[in-house]
């Protein structure tokens, strides 16, 4: 196929970025396609919501050690904070935890480490490892809806075995999502060309947009499993069923935000305190107290209820973290409390979820997806992360070896 072009990328997040500037650097021209209007995916950081930087999506620095968006940071000079994610207080309700379970607590995840460490579970449904009663299932919701964006019933326990431990762990005050912005700030990308539909039946791809078609050697797409799923872009001819069962074997979890802006008295609370108020087991809420001594207290929840919550709409879900806060806290909190929002990536067309988690018996999805469909058209984003699956990091690491895979191809 004759083509100006050499790789067409679908995707301007971490992994599309990624892909692009490990392409441009081994001199293959690229084109780069996003639909939304602005780059980052995922990691985008917004200031004039509250007046400070807020991070509507990833928000962690995972994995310090191993995350290259580490050494991007320490080089635009932002400021960074350690954050263990441990928590600082439990609730039951209005019944703050005592000392004996909140050892229990730490106990209950220490065993659930450790039985994930060393490979030791039976099963493949992560709600059988999960001791039953009050600390049993706040430690769930910590490691199922709070990490893996699902509920524990819906994790595989070979999938959630093959992710790496995530500390070292940072936030950073300018946001994460600036600091992606700034590394690829020298990648040309095509805003609001989203790609409709991806045909390989000649000896090239071509993509249909609105702009019309634009033809390449080979594709990497790295829109989400979400988008895939729900045939936001659709093949022609249709993918080959190992790849098609990929992308259903990977639903999106969801894990929103529900900062709310408190004035005033601060209840005794401190910057970065971690909160959990566990409630029946479903409807728990984690709140993540005045990063960087700002005057916001993060809510999340995630999985099933996350998705109720996006249904619901903003309303509902400001009202509800607002509640729980007042009814553990015991205040007059609601007098104080400014402006709020939820970030609602279940709702949005170009993600459909926050990021992939593979259903129990599923965790091979991953590495089928990985495969190169008639080695034209390779697979990168989150999902496909290795150790580092539902990171930014994990994103721009795929991005960047499916990149490499292109580039032995294209010799």
């Amino acid at each position: 196929m004759t083509s100006a072009t050499d790789v067409l990328i679908v995707g301007a997040g971490a992994a599309g970025l990624g892909a692009a500037k490990a392409l441009a650097a081994q001199g293959k021209s690229v084109r780069v396609l996003e639909a939304q209007n602005r780059i980052g995916g995922r990691a985008f950081t917004v200031t004039d919501k509250f007046g400070v930087p807020f991070d509507w999506g990833c928000a962690w620095l995972h994995a310090a050690d191993r995350n290259p968006f580490f050494d991007d940071g320490i080089a635009q000079g932002v400021t960074l904070q350690h954050h263990d994610l441990n928590l600082d207080r439990l609730y039951f309700g209005a019944r703050r935890a005592t000392a004996i379970e909140m050892a229990k607590l730490f106990k209950a995840d220490f065993e659930l480490a450790r039985i994930l460490e060393h490979k030791t579970a039976k099963g493949d449904r992560l709600a059988e490892l999960i001791e039953i009663g009050a600390v049993g299932a706040a430690a769930a919701t910590y490691t199922g809806p709070m990490d893996f964006a699902q509920d524990t019933d819906e994790i595989s326990v070979a999938d959630l075995m093959a992710a790496a431990d995530l500390d070292p762990n940072f936030l950073v005050r300018e946001g994460f999502g600036s600091i992606v912005a700034h590394w690829a700030k020298d990648v040309a990308v095509e805003l609001e060309t989203p790609v409709r539909r991806l045909r390989w039946d000649g000896p090239g791809v071509v993509a249909e947009t609105p702009r019309g078609e634009i033809k390449a050697k080979a594709a990497i797409v790295t829109v989400s499993m979400g988008v895939l799923a729900y045939g936001g872009l659709r093949f022609t001819p249709e993918l080959p069923l190992p790849q098609e069962e990929a992308i259903h074997n990977l639903p999106m979890g969801l894990l929103t935000k529900i900062p709310l802006e408190i004035k005033g008295d601060r209840l005794g609370l401190k910057p970065f305190e971690d909160i959990l108020i566990e409630r029946h087991g479903h409807h728990d809420v984690y709140f993540l107290c005045f990063p960087f001594d700002c005057d916001l207290v993060v809510g999340f929840v995630g999985g099933d209820f996350a998705w109720e919550l996006s249904a619901a709409g903003e309303a509902a879900a400001v009202d509800f973290a607002l509640q729980s806060l007042t009814r553990s806290l015991g205040s007059d909190i609601e007098k104080r409390i400014g402006r709020t929002a939820m970030t609602d990536w279940g709702a949005n067309p170009c993600t459909r979820g926050a990021y992939a988690a593979a259903r129990p018996g599923f965790a091979g999805a991953r590495k089928a997806l990985m495969e190169p469909v008639g080695e034209r058209i390779y697979f990168a984003g989150e999902a496909l992360g290795g150790s580092l699956i539902q990171t930014c990091a994990g994103a721009r690491l795929s991005g960047e070896a499916a990149a490499l895979q292109v580039c032995r191809h294209l010799k």
